[in-house]
């Protein structure tokens, strides 16, 4: 069975195809620049050189299209009919409290996609432009969508309930919902699976650490708490994001600097973690070379950065009365050894000890980077959210 995945943004289509036999990855992509006579598309099948061609797309049926002919080529693709692809996973970014877990698209799902616009307003209507495209180009397919927010729905209400008036909640659905849940779901099976214990045993907190950045505490399994909220912004200083603030700073900006509430919300989303505190980048690799070039604020964004981290932690693990396995994930996580080591540092409470040596080494793979008297194990475990997605529009094919 081949399974194709997207990922669809404003402008861009990024997709994989998987032969689903061996799990294998067939060829992967990125459209980007959609709606423009210069769009890029980069394409590339294991074992060959990427491929980078210039055209004319102007929405996402065309970009599919050329998908889909990039695929099918006579000479470098990797099917020779569209009637190969059995199925296709829609990354969906929202799925409010109607999805707690995958399903295959129909009319009722497309209204619900809908009705959460504005829970995420920049992520849900792009998701549906690439719903429409792709059944269009591929209407013999099965379309499922694959929600971030779905593995969080296991939440219990104290969890996920903000401390407002309750009308907020019944009106709007004001609450906490959480994001990379596809993510924490695949890092979490695979920590079991890697080390031959049921998931269902284990109490896991998953780092994933990236330009966005969130913590969930796992247990038996399912999601009991995360760190994003209603939006990606709250919880973690990110590498553009501010995390949590007191609210209260909100109104007090605006005022001050007579901004309006659009140019807050960039202003944290866009112009502050990382990149607001250091003054030089949201890229954790130039913020750390800052640092040890003797940059006194690229040091605070590190150490802030550090803290919120280990603080989170510290909660989950009084949150799950317990911790089996700290995990590490995404780009900062699965890379950045600093960070790591200076996280496990601060948790010699619980137990932990890593070793410094193997944590130092950089490898694109699973491993164990605690010593063998910690008391929890320590691992980093490469996210693979595409395979995630595919493997759960296999279970609903």
């Amino acid at each position: 069975m081949k399974i194709l995945v997207i990922n669809c943004g404003s402008s861009s289509i990024k997709y994989q195809l998987f032969d689903m036999t061996d799990e294998s990855v067939l060829a992967t992509g990125l459209v980007e620049k959609i709606g423009t006579e210069s769009a890029m598309i980069k394409h590339e099948v294991p074992g060959a050189e990427e491929k980078v061609l210039i055209s004319e797309i102007l929405d996402h049926r065309v970009g599919m299209k050329k998908v889909l002919d990039l695929l099918m080529d006579k000479e470098e693709g990797v099917i020779q009919s569209a009637d190969e692809v059995a199925a296709v996973g829609h990354r969906v970014v929202h799925g409010g409290e109607f999805f707690s877990r995958s399903v295959v698209i129909d009319s009722q799902v497309r209204q619900a996609i809908r009705q959460t616009i504005d829970l995420a307003p920049l992520h849900n209507p792009p998701n549906l432009l690439g719903i429409d495209a792709a059944q269009a180009q591929l209407p013999h397919a099965t379309h499922v969508a694959v929600f971030d927010t779905a593995f969080h729905q296991t939440m219990p209400d104290y969890a996920y309930m903000y401390a407002l008036p309750r009308i907020l909640y019944q009106k709007y659905k004001v609450r906490r919902y959480g994001f990379h849940g596809t993510s924490h779901k695949y890092v979490s099976q695979r920590a079991a699976e890697f080390l031959g214990k049921p998931l269902a045993d284990l109490k896991i907190i998953s780092c994933h650490i990236g330009n966005g950045a969130s913590i969930t505490a796992v247990q038996g399994g399912k999601s009991v708490d995360t760190s994003m909220g209603m939006t990606p912004l709250e919880g973690l200083m990110m590498g553009t994001r501010s995390g949590d603030i007191d609210p209260a700073i909100v109104p007090f900006v605006i005022a001050k600097e007579e901004l309006t509430i659009g140019e807050v919300s960039s202003m944290m989303n866009k112009h502050s973690g990382l990149l607001g505190v250091s003054g030089i980048s949201s890229d954790m690799r130039e913020v750390t070379e800052a640092m040890f070039d003797g940059n006194s604020q690229a040091k605070l964004a590190i150490d802030m950065y550090i803290y919120k981290i280990k603080k989170v932690i510290g909660s989950y693990v009084a949150a799950m009365d317990g911790l089996d396995v700290l995990l590490f994930t995404a780009g900062v996580g699965e890379n950045a050894s600093l960070i790591r080591e200076r996280v496990c540092e601060g948790l010699s409470f619980f137990g932990i000890e890593i070793d410094k040596e193997e944590n130092a080494i950089r490898k694109k793979e699973e491993r164990r980077i605690s010593t063998p008297a910690s008391k929890v194990e320590v691992l980093v475990i490469p996210t693979n959210e595409e395979l995630m997605i595919a493997r759960e529009t296999k279970e609903l094919v």
